[in-house]
């Protein structure tokens, strides 16, 4: 039997876990601007597109994190992990690019979760999770 007070729970941590791997990482591009600025280019990615990526990390990491419009924000974060990891971590000579580009392919599958399972009844707006998308 399933307990449903341990299923909104679990659903609530669970979305806060996948929220602060982007909230972090969004506030850390903020600190580290012009570094992270250089290594988007030397990877052939446009420098000019990194206030974008913050605000979809932060704006989409809070969004998740409170269950607003969170099957949408799922869709857009794990296709951005997933673009990462192809353009940042697909290496494969090197062991550690090896390892991050699993790491972002696991988050871009909890997010396929998220999207067809939606928020949980904790969540902002909860009734999305009902909705076909």
């Amino acid at each position: 039997m399933k307990s449903t007070t341990l299923s909104n729970v679990s659903t609530l941590f669970g979305r806060a876990m996948l929220a602060s791997i982007f909230i972090t990482a969004g506030f850390s591009k903020i600190t580290s601007y012009a570094a992270t600025q250089s290594y988007m280019e030397s990877s052939g990615v446009p420098g000019l597109l990194l206030p974008a990526v913050i605000a979809l990390e932060v704006v989409g990491g809070l969004s998740i994190l409170i269950g607003f419009q969170t099957q949408i924000t799922a869709a857009l974060l794990g296709g951005f992990t997933l673009l990462a990891a192809i353009l940042f971590h697909s290496d494969f000579s090197q062991q550690l690019q090896a390892i991050l580009l699993m790491k972002n392919i696991g988050i871009a599958g909890a997010f396929l979760l998220l999207f067809s399972q939606g928020p949980g009844q904790w969540a902002f707006n909860p009734q999305l999770q009902t909705q076909e998308i």
